[in-house]
Protein backbone atom coordinates (compact mmCIF):
# COMPACT_ATOMS: atom_id res chain seq x y z
CA UNK A 1 0.00 0.00 0.00
CA UNK A 2 1.45 3.84 -0.67
CA UNK A 3 -1.06 5.54 0.71
CA UNK A 4 -3.65 5.87 3.44
CA UNK A 5 -6.13 8.51 3.37
CA UNK A 6 -8.39 10.46 6.44
CA UNK A 7 -10.43 13.08 5.95
CA UNK A 8 -8.90 16.76 6.67
CA UNK A 9 -10.51 18.03 9.75
CA UNK A 10 -12.54 21.16 9.74
CA UNK A 11 -10.32 22.55 12.39
CA UNK A 12 -6.95 21.67 11.77
CA UNK A 13 -4.10 22.88 14.26
CA UNK A 14 -0.31 22.22 13.30
CA UNK A 15 1.06 19.58 10.55
CA UNK A 16 1.02 16.37 12.78
CA UNK A 17 -2.75 14.53 13.05
CA UNK A 18 -2.82 13.02 16.53
CA UNK A 19 -5.39 10.98 18.62
CA UNK A 20 -8.64 12.23 20.16
CA UNK A 21 -7.45 11.53 23.42
CA UNK A 22 -4.36 13.76 22.88
CA UNK A 23 -6.55 16.65 21.23
CA UNK A 24 -8.19 16.20 25.06
CA UNK A 25 -5.06 17.21 26.61
CA UNK A 26 -3.30 19.60 24.32
CA UNK A 27 -6.72 21.48 22.87
CA UNK A 28 -9.74 20.78 25.47
CA UNK A 29 -12.10 22.96 23.74
CA UNK A 30 -11.26 20.89 20.21
CA UNK A 31 -11.70 17.96 21.86
CA UNK A 32 -15.36 18.90 22.97
CA UNK A 33 -16.08 19.81 19.26
CA UNK A 34 -14.64 16.33 17.46
CA UNK A 35 -15.78 14.26 20.37
CA UNK A 36 -19.61 15.34 19.89
CA UNK A 37 -20.27 12.73 17.05
CA UNK A 38 -20.02 10.39 19.34
CA UNK A 39 -23.26 11.45 21.26
CA UNK A 40 -24.89 11.44 18.20
CA UNK A 41 -26.81 7.92 18.70
CA UNK A 42 -27.44 6.39 21.59
CA UNK A 43 -24.38 3.71 21.88
CA UNK A 44 -22.00 6.01 20.36
CA UNK A 45 -20.56 7.29 23.73
CA UNK A 46 -19.22 3.38 24.82
CA UNK A 47 -16.65 4.22 21.58
CA UNK A 48 -15.07 6.34 24.06
CA UNK A 49 -13.89 3.39 26.25
CA UNK A 50 -13.44 0.69 23.74
CA UNK A 51 -10.54 -1.22 23.96
CA UNK A 52 -8.47 -1.95 20.80
CA UNK A 53 -6.89 -5.53 21.06
CA UNK A 54 -3.74 -6.45 20.04
CA UNK A 55 -3.18 -2.49 20.12
CA UNK A 56 -3.49 -2.34 23.83
CA UNK A 57 -4.99 0.75 23.59
CA UNK A 58 -8.53 2.72 23.47
CA UNK A 59 -10.56 3.77 20.36
CA UNK A 60 -9.45 7.12 20.45
CA UNK A 61 -5.62 6.68 20.97
CA UNK A 62 -5.66 6.05 17.52
CA UNK A 63 -5.88 7.69 14.11
CA UNK A 64 -8.43 5.79 12.03
CA UNK A 65 -7.32 5.59 7.94
CA UNK A 66 -8.82 4.62 5.11
CA UNK A 67 -6.32 2.08 3.02
CA UNK A 68 -8.19 2.90 0.31
CA UNK A 69 -8.94 5.86 -2.29
CA UNK A 70 -12.02 8.11 -0.70
CA UNK A 71 -12.95 8.36 -4.36
CA UNK A 72 -14.55 4.80 -3.88
CA UNK A 73 -16.82 5.70 -1.64
CA UNK A 74 -18.10 8.85 -3.07
CA UNK A 75 -18.71 6.88 -6.05
CA UNK A 76 -20.15 3.94 -4.23
CA UNK A 77 -22.93 6.59 -2.21
CA UNK A 78 -23.55 9.12 -5.27
CA UNK A 79 -24.16 5.90 -7.83
CA UNK A 80 -27.37 5.38 -5.07
CA UNK A 81 -28.43 9.39 -5.34
CA UNK A 82 -27.31 9.39 -1.46
CA UNK A 83 -27.39 13.45 -0.49
CA UNK A 84 -23.54 13.61 0.24
CA UNK A 85 -20.88 16.84 0.05
CA UNK A 86 -19.08 17.13 -3.05
CA UNK A 87 -16.48 18.69 -1.37
CA UNK A 88 -14.95 16.21 1.27
CA UNK A 89 -11.46 16.42 1.54
CA UNK A 90 -8.65 14.24 2.45
CA UNK A 91 -5.26 13.89 2.94
CA UNK A 92 -3.36 11.10 1.04
CA UNK A 93 -0.59 9.67 3.83
CA UNK A 94 2.13 7.68 2.17
CA UNK A 95 2.24 5.04 4.39
CA UNK A 96 6.46 5.62 4.99
CA UNK A 97 5.13 8.26 7.30
CA UNK A 98 3.44 5.58 9.52
CA UNK A 99 6.29 3.65 10.09
CA UNK A 100 7.31 4.67 13.31
CA UNK A 101 4.05 4.24 14.58
CA UNK A 102 1.97 0.68 15.79
CA UNK A 103 -0.23 -0.19 12.88
CA UNK A 104 -3.08 -2.66 12.59
CA UNK A 105 -5.81 -3.25 10.19
CA UNK A 106 -9.36 -3.18 11.83
CA UNK A 107 -11.31 -5.83 9.95
CA UNK A 108 -14.91 -4.07 10.19
CA UNK A 109 -16.56 -7.43 8.96
CA UNK A 110 -19.97 -7.31 9.09
CA UNK A 111 -20.68 -11.30 10.18
CA UNK A 112 -18.53 -10.12 13.66
CA UNK A 113 -19.37 -6.42 14.29
CA UNK A 114 -22.23 -6.16 16.72
CA UNK A 115 -22.44 -2.63 17.59
CA UNK A 116 -20.89 0.22 19.17
CA UNK A 117 -21.11 -0.79 22.56
CA UNK A 118 -19.59 -4.21 22.31
CA UNK A 119 -16.47 -5.62 21.80
CA UNK A 120 -14.04 -5.86 19.35
CA UNK A 121 -13.62 -8.92 18.75
CA UNK A 122 -9.57 -10.63 18.77
CA UNK A 123 -9.91 -11.59 15.58
CA UNK A 124 -11.12 -8.42 13.91
CA UNK A 125 -7.78 -6.57 14.49
CA UNK A 126 -4.18 -7.73 12.79
CA UNK A 127 -0.77 -5.98 13.40
CA UNK A 128 0.45 -4.95 10.13
CA UNK A 129 3.53 -4.08 8.60
CA UNK A 130 2.40 -0.77 6.88
CA UNK A 131 4.82 -0.67 4.23
CA UNK A 132 3.11 -4.20 3.20
CA UNK A 133 0.16 -4.40 3.59
CA UNK A 134 -2.01 -4.81 0.52
CA UNK A 135 -3.61 -1.78 -1.54
CA UNK A 136 -7.51 -1.99 -1.00
CA UNK A 137 -9.38 -1.50 -4.56
CA UNK A 138 -12.50 -1.69 -4.53
CA UNK A 139 -14.99 -1.26 -1.14
CA UNK A 140 -15.91 -4.74 0.03
CA UNK A 141 -19.69 -6.31 -0.94
CA UNK A 142 -20.98 -5.43 2.71
CA UNK A 143 -20.34 -1.81 2.80
CA UNK A 144 -22.24 -1.83 -0.85
CA UNK A 145 -25.19 -3.55 0.40
CA UNK A 146 -25.17 -1.70 3.94
CA UNK A 147 -25.65 1.28 1.64
CA UNK A 148 -28.38 0.12 -0.24
CA UNK A 149 -30.33 -0.78 2.77
CA UNK A 150 -29.60 2.01 4.88
CA UNK A 151 -30.50 4.15 2.12
CA UNK A 152 -33.28 2.84 1.28
CA UNK A 153 -34.72 3.21 4.90
CA UNK A 154 -34.19 6.86 4.53
CA UNK A 155 -32.11 7.57 7.65
CA UNK A 156 -28.80 9.21 8.30
CA UNK A 157 -25.76 6.38 8.15
CA UNK A 158 -21.94 5.94 8.16
CA UNK A 159 -20.12 6.57 5.42
CA UNK A 160 -17.16 4.26 6.06
CA UNK A 161 -18.96 1.00 7.96
CA UNK A 162 -17.76 -2.08 6.75
CA UNK A 163 -14.46 -1.08 5.50
CA UNK A 164 -11.00 -1.81 7.05
CA UNK A 165 -9.78 0.40 8.95
CA UNK A 166 -6.24 0.95 9.25
CA UNK A 167 -5.21 2.06 12.92
CA UNK A 168 -2.22 4.40 13.68
CA UNK A 169 -1.05 4.53 17.42
CA UNK A 170 1.01 7.30 17.14
CA UNK A 171 1.20 10.68 15.61
CA UNK A 172 1.53 11.54 11.86
CA UNK A 173 2.93 13.93 10.24
CA UNK A 174 1.20 15.75 7.37
CA UNK A 175 3.27 18.32 5.86
CA UNK A 176 3.50 18.52 2.41
CA UNK A 177 1.47 15.80 1.91
CA UNK A 178 -1.39 15.71 -1.40
CA UNK A 179 -4.79 16.73 -0.26
CA UNK A 180 -7.67 15.51 -2.30
CA UNK A 181 -11.11 15.87 -3.41
CA UNK A 182 -13.13 12.50 -2.76
CA UNK A 183 -15.50 13.33 -5.74
CA UNK A 184 -12.57 13.63 -7.96
CA UNK A 185 -12.00 10.76 -10.21
CA UNK A 186 -8.55 8.51 -9.42
CA UNK A 187 -5.49 9.44 -11.05
CA UNK A 188 -3.57 6.54 -12.43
Amino acid sequence: MEYVYHMIPKKMMGEVLISLNEIKLIHPELYKTYSKKYSNYPERPSLLLKSIPKLNCLWNDVIFLLPLHPYYVYEALHSLGVSIKKDLMFYEIPTERLMNNKNAVYFYNKENYMGPASEIPYEEIQIIDILSYPKCLALPSDTLAYFTDEHKKDVNFGMFAHIPHILSLGNINIKGVNMINWCAPIQT
